[in-house]
């Protein structure tokens, strides 16, 4: 299971990814970023941990079908984005994709001269 601590090595992990703190109202929400943008979105403290990953909306609908740990976005657009909870029966390598995937969705976004310099592995993919 991933813990709090791996969540955040995880996405810190990916090329140019930070880690920020924007809610003044709420100072404890994590939200790790690359070229500005937000790929992943928690409360490193909350108990059951959860995650709000970016998705491909088609991917996003056929995981929560599949899965109840994975749930419309929080908070957020519900088409694009999957809240997922960490404390349930989900495989790792599962989280891991979802959080990978998302990451390269903002990626993908990013312009190309920031992608470049993120050296990111999709860029020769497109």
């Amino acid at each position: 299971m991933i813990d709090a601590n791996a969540l955040r090595a995880v996405c810190l992990d990916f090329p140019g990814a930070t880690e920020e703190f924007p809610f003044p109202r709420h100072p404890d929400v994590s939200t790790f970023k690359v070229g500005g943008k937000i790929f992943a979105l928690t409360t490193l403290t909350d108990t059951p941990l959860t995650v709000s990953l970016k998705c491909e909306p088609e991917l996003a609908e056929r995981l929560r079908a599949a899965h109840p740990e994975v749930v419309p976005g929080y908070h957020l657009n519900k088409r694009h984005w999957n809240t997922v909870s960490l404390d349930g029966d989900l495989p790792d390598r599962l989280v891991l994709d979802m959080i990978e995937d998302s990451y390269d969705l903002v990626v993908a976004s990013l312009p190309k001269a920031q992608r470049l310099l993120l050296d990111w592995p999709g860029e020769g993919r497109a």
